[in-house]
C-alpha cells in the first residue's frame, strides 16, 4: 500500500509518500514542502497546493491519502485559513478518487513514537528511523507528513490483522 501524507498549513504544507513493502517494511519514496508566499492572495496559495498536490499524486499514484485532523486553535483567522488548506488537500485527493484518512495529532504521535505528547523532534527522529533515511527530513512539515502516513499505514495493517482474526 503507497499513501501520501499532507501536512496542511498557510506556508507551508507538508507531503510524503511512503509505501508498505513485504514483510511490513516502510519505504519513503517522496517528501518535502508546498513553500507558499504570504503575501499572495489566499485564492492564488490554494491553487498552488491543488496544482502541486495533483502533480504529486500523478507521480506517485497512492493508493489513499491521510492529513492531520482538525485541532482547536487560538486563532480563529489562522484556524479558518488551515480549514481552507485542509479542504484544497481534500479536493485535490476526491478528484483523483482517492480516500482520505484523517488522525488528530494524538494518534499521530501515538502510531509514529508511542506517545501523543511527544514533541516535535521527537516525531521526527521517529520518522527518521523508521524509513531508515540517511538525514532527518527537512523541513519540520515534511516529517510531519511522512509520519501522517506512516499512523495511516500502522493503523491500516493492524485493522486488516484485526479482521483476519475475526474470520
Amino acid at each position: 500500500m503507497r499513501v501520501l501524507g499532507i501536512d496542511c498549513g498557510g506556508e507551508y504544507t507538508g507531503y510524503g509518500v511512503v509505501e508498505m513493502q513485504p514483510e511490513e517494511k516502510l519505504c519513503c519514496l517522496a517528501c518535502g514542502a508546498i513553500k507558499l508566499s504570504l503575501r499572495e492572495p489566499m485564492p492564488l496559495r490554494l491553487s498552488r497546493i491543488y496544482v502541486q498536490l495533483g502533480k504529486i499524486i500523478s507521480t506517485y499514484r497512492p493508493d489513499e491519502v491521510a492529513i492531520e485532523d482538525v485541532f482547536y486553535a487560538l486563532n480563529v483567522k489562522s484556524a479558518l485559513k488551515l480549514g481552507q488548506v485542509r479542504g484544497v488537500a481534500m479536493l485535490a485527493a476526491a478528484t483523483s478518487s482517492l480516500a482520505v484518512s484523517e488522525y488528530s495529532p494524538l494518534t499521530i504521535k501515538s502510531s509514529v513514537v508511542g506517545y501523543g505528547r511527544a514533541e516535535k523532534q521527537q516525531v521526527q527522529a521517529m520518522v527518521t528511523r523508521l524509513l531508515r533515511l540517511p538525514s532527518v527530513p527537512e523541513p519540520m512539515d515534511a516529517s510531519d507528513a511522512l509520519a501522517i502516513a506512516i499512523c495511516h499505514l500502522h493503523t491500516t495493517a493492524t485493522l486488516n490483522r484485526q479482521r483476519a482474526v475475526a474470520r
